[in-house]
């Protein structure tokens, strides 16, 4: 008899779930924006690299950066829940609601039904028992009037029987509206036992497992709502286990070093200034040019690093005078010695630039390409193309990468040779797969090219090794000083005296005779190399880089040096003429007893 409250309870059963289904909705969409936000910042802190020189390198920031992408898969781990959700609770959610909306309204729909059919059947039988007792007072009316006019001694005959007529007429509508009562009042009492113990109750039913069904939908979208989390839960371990690694993965110690490596610049320390004594002329006015020297105090020399008999002397009364000046040597060019053995710059020409003035300015010669392949001809280069503006060890290690990516570019430019020869044959022996002559234009390209990289690879390592011969040149200069600081500072007699006469003073052999440089060696070497073989010109080479020989096709050359790995042969003509010509261009015979000559 509760219908009304059980339609208002399954309604707020509805409502309900469509309440625990918008709030999934809004856990959704603060997943999402909480994914989205974390990829917008990963996104803003990460680095924009556009070239290989902005690619990080200290380990603290190549840390960050992994946190920075376990963070970024962390976000995509929470879109997963956030589509989970959204897939597994709100979308099964709200089609249940719909399902369940329609159930509620068709069993409403029939307990309404039920409650109307035995409403009418009250009514029939309420409107037979008021017309049932109707006619029953009317048959007591006429029963009465009967009497009356049976017991009324002034009433016809005719009034009376027209009076008893009239009664059985009433009675038999009475018997007749109670029997139709009675028959209305069997059907109602049945159809209410009927609608109160079997339809009503099975209606009722249906609405109980309609509305257990619900709470259990809502338990099974409890727990995919904590399942949806708990799937993602391991990812999200191995995210934050690679935050721990990326923090303990930074080395402070490796990361001095990496700045070490970034500003290192090569150059040596300034050297200490010398002494300036100012009261020299006045000792000297006084003094008859020879002054003895006392012994040395907490000094001693290595007798392997003096001069003859010089020794080391502490000038008590003046400044020794400056020696003259020796002739000019590349390195007197490039480093002075102090009182104290140390060395500083003081002229900005480089070895290499002094021994190309002298050239210039010597006999007329030849340079062999020895010195060539060293790299001192392509000091001319532009500064921006030999890194020459950046100090030397930046210099050698900018050197040393440009070297690494020709090397790979030579490489792939080797191995396409290689497939197109082979391709070549292939050709040559199938005609109808392709024309050979077809590929002899992108052959030549390719030939081409690897000249191109070799002659670069050439010139990078010819600067190459002059940064690497300056910084041993540096350090055969700093001993070559501390051997001739005593003889090239001071003007000392036999004896250990100082004296004002320079042609008295005994003066250790110049440097360039005690240590020859080895630029002498390169722009001297003027005897010919024997030949170890011959070769012919399989295609033409125009010869146009300095050091390298033009040659024709078909045309024979001597072999005066091998090729040394770096594709180039050292060739020369009949009438003399050296230079370097392209391995791949030549078909090279050696003697069998001149090969390792």
């Amino acid at each position: 008899d509760q219908f009304d409250n059980l339609d208002k309870h399954t309604q707020w059963g509805i409502d309900f779930l469509e309440k625990y289904a918008k709030f999934v909705k809004e856990r959704i969409e603060i997943e999402q924006n909480y994914a989205k936000q974390l990829r917008n910042l990963v996104k803003k802190y990460c680095p924009k690299r556009s070239s290989k020189d902005e690619e990080p390198r200290f380990t603290s920031c190549i840390a960050f950066f992994n946190i920075l992408n376990e963070l970024n898969d962390y976000a995509g781990q929470r879109e997963v829940v956030a589509e989970e959700m959204g897939h597994r609770v709100y979308g099964e959610l709200m089609r249940y609601s719909h399902d369940l909306k329609t159930e509620r309204k068709m069993h409403l729909q029939e307990g309404r039904k039920a409650q109307q059919y035995l409403d009418m059947c009250w009514k029939q039988m309420d409107n037979s028992k008021k017309k049932f007792e109707r006619e029953c007072r009317e048959a007591e009316k006429a029963q009465q009037s009967y009497e009356r006019l049976d017991n009324d001694t002034n009433a016809t005959k005719a009034d009376v029987e027209k009076a008893k007529q009239q009664l059985n007429l009433r009675t038999h509508m009475a018997d007749e509206n109670k029997n139709e009562y009675a028959a209305q009042l069997q059907n109602f009492n049945g159809e209410q036992h009927k609608h109160y113990y079997i339809v009503i109750p099975q209606i009722y039913k249906q609405l109980q497992e309609m509305d257990e069904r619900r709470t259990i939908k809502l338990s099974e979208c409890y727990k995919g709502f904590a399942d949806s989390e708990r799937k993602v839960i391991p990812i999200i371990s191995k995210c934050l286990e690679g935050m721990i690694l990326a923090a303990k993965s930074v080395d402070e110690h490796r990361d001095s070093q990496i700045v070490i490596d970034c500003f290192k610049s090569g150059f040596e320390p300034p050297g200490d200034f010398p002494f300036e004594d100012y009261s020299q002329n006045i000792y000297r006015t006084i003094s008859d040019g020879t002054i003895s020297t006392p012994k040395q105090e907490g000094m001693r020399i290595d007798s392997k690093t003096t001069v003859g008999k010089a020794k080391g002397k502490l000038w008590l009364f003046g400044k020794k005078p400056k020696p003259q000046s020796p002739p000019l040597t590349p390195t007197s060019l490039y480093t002075s010695s102090t009182p104290n053995g140390s060395q500083y710059p003081i002229f900005s020409i480089e070895p290499v630039h002094y021994c190309m003035s002298d050239i210039k300015t010597g006999k007329p010669r030849i340079p062999s390409f020895r010195s060539l392949k060293r790299g001192y001809l392509y000091l001319q280069g532009p500064a921006s193309e030999d890194f020459s503006h950046l100090p030397p060890e930046q210099r050698r290690k900018k050197l040393q990468q440009r070297i690494d990516e020709l090397n790979r570019e030579l490489q792939k430019e080797t191995d396409q040779k290689d497939a197109l020869i082979k391709m070549k044959d292939v050709y040559e022996k199938n005609p109808q797969m392709g024309d050979p002559g077809s590929l002899q234009p992108k052959l030549a390209e390719t030939m081409s090219n690897m000249d191109r990289l070799r002659m670069e690879i050439h010139k990078n390592e010819a600067w190459l090794s002059e940064v690497e011969g300056k910084v041993a040149a540096r350090s055969d200069r700093r001993h070559s000083s501390d051997i001739n600081h005593l003889v090239t500072q001071g003007r000392e007699s036999p004896e250990g005296s100082y004296t004002d006469d320079a042609n008295q003073e005994v003066r250790g052999p110049p440097q360039q005779h005690a240590h020859p440089s080895e630029f002498d060696d390169e722009f001297e070497d003027d005897d010919p190399l024997p030949a170890i073989g011959h070769c012919k010109a399989i295609y033409p080479f125009d010869g146009h880089n300095e050091g390298t020989l033009a040659m024709k096709e078909g045309e024979i050359l001597y072999i005066i040096e091998e090729d040394k790995g770096d594709g180039w042969t050292r060739a020369r003509r009949h009438n003399g003429e050296e230079g370097y010509v392209p391995t791949s261009y030549i078909d090279v015979t050696l003697e069998k007893n001149s090969k390792g000559a």
